[in-house]
């Protein structure tokens, strides 16, 4: 600040430099905040139809089970959105992908509120697969390259956790609205914050100063970068297979366990899942901050550590209250190490494909661990579902801790630009 004497009153006048930092700092924070609202709506939709599922089946003359297939044709054109927006965005900017990627997913909901009959309801569904395969990779890597080091970790964890917070909001969306407006509102109103979220990109966020200064200039340059990080592609994907399995193994069958050995009503399973989540946000706050201070690799295998410690505990609790505080304590540490996913692979990422190497890695993997879910079911009619799932748990937890060490780490480097 600089001083000045003003009929003997000293006025501080703004340099500017301070000029610039506050407008950096209201850059990220809206860069931030795009991100947060795009991973939250996006898992909000996809939650609507879980929770909505047999009320559509209904509407749609179909089965539950032909509402199901909707999901998995969600989660199978995630890849292809990884894929298409992700290379977009590393070829000609963050920013205005994310705008059109927001654009596309208001059209989608309307879209699906507005569906006349099951094959329009499952195309729709298709095409926000790819829009919720493309959200990720390039609105984490907007964030991450725009949040100060000093916070990185703190808000990858809030960041990741858009997830878990898109699915309370899906939750309470169902309760208080599904019955006196019908399914299909829902839908065409989540549409609207995505709109807002676009206009308020376009004039509150510039584009990326990492990604400006190492992008691609050609395709063939885009390409040549592309091949030259084939073996960190590789690790990626495997990273987040091994992360997907650790999440989709603790929280797909969760519920199926609750009713068959806990005989839990829907309403109950709705108000443990919510407990789980709130665990979960709390998690990725926690050991996204303590990455800052101990490292990203360190920080994930201690909360992956911490939760096979309390498999027995999330599995076979002895009473309805530690029920509660297993699968609270779990989601914690689970979602813990994946709140440090986006700033650590944002990290590990090159400019030039910091959009398509993690975003594409993340759809694939997801896609490849959806297999876990038939494993625990199959197992579980063999033994009993808390002995599969504690099984499953603890193995593709020490996967993941495997995964995490043979990996390497980039070690807290700047990505402001």
């Amino acid at each position: 600040m600089a001083t000045y004497l003003n009929d003997q009153e000293i006025v501080e006048a703004p340099t500017q430099s301070d000029t610039n930092i506050r407008a950096d700092a209201s850059d990220y924070r809206a860069a931030f905040l795009v991100g947060l609202v795009g991973w939250t709506l996006d898992a909000c939709d996809f939650f609507l139809v879980v929770f909505l599922l047999t009320t559509i089946a209904r509407d749609f003359h179909q089965s539950d089970g032909a509402i199901a297939l909707s999901l998995t044709a969600t989660l199978a054109c995630r890849p292809i959105g990884g894929l298409v927006f992700g290379l977009l965005s590393d070829r000609y900017g963050r920013k205005k992908l994310l705008i059109a990627n927001l654009v596309l997913y208001s059209l989608v909901q309307l879209l699906t509120g507005m569906s006349t009959t099951f094959v329009g309801f499952l195309l729709a569904r298709a095409t926000f697969g790819v829009v919720m395969g493309g959200q990720w990779g390039v609105g984490t890597s907007l964030a991450m390259e725009k949040v100060p080091l000093r916070l990185r970790g703190l808000l990858s964890g809030l960041l990741q956790q858009g997830y878990a917070l898109g699915y309370l909001i899906a939750g309470f969306a169902y309760a208080l609205f599904s019955g006196p407006w019908g399914w299909r509102i829902l839908f065409v109103a989540t549409g609207v914050p995505a709109i807002l979220t676009a206009i308020y990109l376009a004039f509150a966020v510039r584009e990326s100063a990492a990604w400006e200064k190492g992008r691609s200039r050609s395709w063939v340059e885009l390409s040549q970068s592309l091949k030259a990080n084939w073996k960190l592609f590789v690790f990626l994907v495997t990273f987040m297979l091994a992360l997907h399995m650790s999440s989709h193994g603790t929280q797909d069958m969760y519920p199926t366990y609750l009713e068959r050995q806990w005989g839990f009503a829907p309403w109950q399973k709705t108000i443990l899942t919510a407990v789980a989540m709130v665990g979960a946000i709390a998690g990725g706050l926690l050991f996204g901050h303590v990455s800052d201070r101990v490292g990203r690799r360190r920080s994930i295998m201690l909360a992956l550590g911490a939760a096979i410690c309390l498999v027995p505990l999330w599995a076979f609790a002895p009473s309805v209250g530690l029920l509660f505080g297993g699968a609270f304590l779990l989601q914690f540490c689970v979602q813990g190490a994946w709140g440090v996913v986006p700033a650590y692979v944002a990290e590990l990422s090159p400019a030039s494909v910091r959009a398509f190497l993690p975003g594409f890695a993340n759809q694939c993997g997801v896609v490849l661990a959806s297999g876990i879910v038939y494993v625990e079911a199959t197992f579980a009619h063999r033994l009993s579902y808390a002995r599969a799932m504690a099984i499953c748990a603890v193995v593709v937890f020490f996967i993941a801790i495997l995964v995490t060490a043979l990996g390497k780490e980039n070690p807290a480097p700047q990505l402001e630009g």
